[in-house]
């Protein structure tokens, strides 16, 4: 029988079984306005701003309460970040492989927050990963910088809500 790790423990899981080298922020520097980089372990390294992500399918939410459960509710919009991994085509040597990856969203800060393939792929969890780029109608405010990231089906969105979104990356945590 499976069982879900909460995201934070999850991240303090990886963090302890993996090297320092597999959360190293190696993604090439993006203006935040320009966008975000998605690479890693991709066959193509997708490079999004914006506009670029307004042209793509985009999904909308309402009543998502965003950090914490004290955040006010909103109406946000944006691309499902598994849209967007397939666009760039996880690479895989095998059926296994995916039980192994990590995707890791970083922040301009550094700040970094960690999903598993499955919980993007095999979860209906993973339906509400968004990269966003629209609250309200209207774009991002700016303390949340022009995209940001948000698990909106986590209990408490607040951990996992990447503000000015710099990079997604695939990494495989164990060999």
């Amino acid at each position: 029988m499976h069982r879900l790790l909460h995201p934070v423990l999850l991240t303090a899981s990886l963090a302890l079984a993996c090297p320092a080298s597999v959360f190293a922020h190696d993604a090439p520097p993006v203006s935040p306005a320009r966008g975000l980089t998605i690479g890693g372990g991709v066959e193509r390294v997708l490079t999004l701003d914006v506009e670029a992500l307004r042209k793509r399918p985009s999904t909308e939410l309402a009543q998502v309460r965003v950090a914490g459960k004290f955040g006010s509710k909103s109406v946000v919009r944006g691309v499902r970040l598994r849209d967007l991994l397939k666009e760039a085509g996880i690479v895989t040597v095998d059926n296994n492989t995916v039980k192994k990856l990590a995707i890791i969203a970083s922040a301009d800060d550094k700040y970094a927050v960690v999903f598993s393939w499955n919980e993007l792929f095999n979860l209906s969890a993973g339906e509400n990963v968004l990269v966003l780029f629209e609250r309200d109608g209207q774009p991002l405010p700016h303390a949340e910088g022009p995209l940001a990231l948000l698990s909106a089906d986590d209990l408490r969105t607040g951990p996992r809500h990447v503000k000015w979104l710099r990079s997604i990356e695939v990494r495989q945590v164990i060999e």
